[in-house]
């Protein structure tokens, strides 16, 4: 059984959210901007409110390129998503050097931040071969 570049690119997707998902969720996301994650919610909400629309926007880009490969094959398509993938691989490698830059370091966030950095590299590969690939599919 032989899997489609597109499978490739949405299982990798997948994974990369997964991820990011755990890194954000351990409350780091305040620590960064100074903020003390014992504060309310609301206060967070409001003194972070552009930095969670930004996530959003991180978020949802990625589930957006999970879902057009099912409808689009097109060359124009397979550019655009390839430079996606090329952008946040660019993402990546700064946030693990911001990372670094954090007074108290947790090592298996940076371990983790490498590994998405690695499978967004990965991620940059198979975009390019599914770019590479003689356009033939049909859709509906």
């Amino acid at each position: 059984m032989t899997v489609s570049y597109r499978e490739k690119i949405i299982t990798l997707w997948a994974v990369f959210l997964l991820g990011t998902l755990f890194h954000t969720q351990l409350g780091l996301m305040p620590l960064f901007h100074n903020l003390s994650v014992v504060t309310s919610e609301a206060e967070r909400t409001e003194e972070i409110a552009w930095v969670l629309w930004l996530m959003l926007g991180f978020f949802a880009v990625p589930m957006l390129t999970m879902i057009a490969p099912l409808f689009n094959d097109s060359r124009a398509y397979r550019k655009l998503h390839f430079g996606i993938t090329v952008f946040y691989s660019v993402l990546n490698l700064a946030h693990v050097i911001a990372d670094l830059t954090v007074p108290q370091i947790e090592w298996y966030q940076i371990a983790l931040m490498v590994f998405l950095f690695c499978i967004g590299l990965l991620l940059n590969v198979v975009s390019w071969q599914w770019l590479r690939e003689r356009h033939h599919s049909k859709f509906l």
